[in-house]
């Protein structure tokens, strides 16, 4: 039987003991930040911000940041052998660690959640510089990854203490319009996804607002099932994915095998204007999922009436959902990394509050065409 895939309305603010102002970061652990930094730079239009190294102080890392309006992230290579970094990144490869969430008081969101059973990995701590103090703070989530609760209004810096600013007159990329994390989508093992879902209700407050079972999820060759979670002003928003039974292994179980273990899919990354942003980012090398042109011969029968030309998102491959809200257009890279695993999402939302369920059957379709040509499915 399907779960209903209804949008359920989010607590109200009062009765939330976790505000949360937004996605601060996302930190990926790296083989070679210096490198990952240059990509993300050239390839998605990402501006350099702020470095933490040896020359300031830190002998065991490097980090660099990098940002497009409300879209930051770090990326941090060990320098050494030996260390939680070093060991993440032979276990994973290049993923997200750090799901890193703005708060008003990062002191009392470790309190809240860590009395209601969440592992504690940072206590409490104040960083401080001649730009100001910082206080940050922060739980374990699955897999190894862990969201950090950061208070930063009374810092005035580039990004934290401990960073300097860090620019490079060369770098003379535009930016592609991205905007902001719309949402951050977690693989988890089998059975695991309720547990998870039940962390994120009891620690941290939040609220399953859509869910999709594998009848909903499906292809002729695999099927996976998913549960929205969202924080109660809805900023926040992590989708939980796990495997479901089917003839083949489904992409869930591909990213567990070669991840090894559970962690970050992908990071959906909203824009205003979706033909603009993916034609940008085709034209400086980042590949995309591609689905057959079929699938737009009756587009605007599923859909209804849009306000983009046909033509422009046929030719990008661009995917269209509509739910009561409205509609939203959404593309996905190919994996990122040589192992496939992390991958993006680019979305743009005209009204819908919801995540494309009527283009799942098209998108795992073309996902699984790249797992037969890795020899994966």
């Amino acid at each position: 039987m399907s779960v209903q895939s209804t949008i359920q309305p989010v607590q109200t603010a009062t009765t939330d003991f976790l505000p949360l102002q937004g996605t601060d970061y996302v930190e990926f652990y790296v083989g070679n930040a210096k490198q990952a930094a240059h990509y993300y730079i050239s390839a998605f239009g990402f501006q350099p911000i702020a470095y933490l190294g040896p020359e300031t102080g830190h002998k065991d890392r490097a980090s660099y940041v990098v940002r497009q309006n409300k879209l930051t992230f770090v990326l941090t290579t060990p320098i050494r052998s030996g260390n939680e970094m070093a060991d993440h990144v032979y276990k994973h490869g290049d993923g997200v660690k750090v799901l890193a969430l703005k708060v008003e008081d990062a002191t009392s969101a470790w309190e809240e959640t860590t009395k209601r059973g969440g592992k504690s990995y940072l206590a409490p701590v104040k960083l401080t510089d001649g730009n100001g103090e910082l206080v940050m703070s922060g739980i374990h989530t699955y897999g190894d990854v862990v969201h950090l609760f950061i208070e930063r209004k009374n810092y005035q810096g580039p990004f934290m203490p401990g960073y300097r600013a860090w620019s490079n007159p060369y770098f003379k990329t535009e930016e592609t319009g991205l905007l902001y994390v719309d949402h951050c989508v977690g693989n988890v093992s089998w059975n695991q996804m309720n547990p998870w879902v039940a962390f994120y209700q009891d620690v941290m407050g939040f609220r399953n607002i859509l869910s999709f079972d594998d009848n909903d999820i499906s292809t002729e060759y695999s099927a996976l099932m998913s549960k929205v979670m969202s924080n109660g002003n809805g900023y926040v928003k992590f989708p939980i994915n796990e495997p479901a039974e089917g003839k083949k292994k489904s992409q869930v179980e591909e990213y567990l095998d070669f991840y090894n273990g559970e962690g970050v899919q992908h990071v959906a990354m909203a824009t205003n204007d979706i033909v603009a942003t993916v034609h940008a980012l085709r034209s400086r090398g980042v590949d995309f999922l591609q689905v057959p042109t079929s699938y737009y011969d009756d587009l605007l029968d599923r859909v209804g009436h849009i306000d983009e030309d046909l033509e422009p998102l046929k030719e990008l491959g661009i995917l269209v959902d509509r739910d009561d809200e409205g509609y939203l257009l959404q593309l996905f890279t190919k994996p990122v990394e040589d192992r496939p695993t992390l991958f993006f999402e680019i979305i743009q939302r005209k009204g819908a509050k919801s995540f494309g369920k009527g283009n799942f059957k098209a998108l795992f379709e073309a996902i699984e065409r790249e797992q037969e040509a890795r020899g994966n499915l």
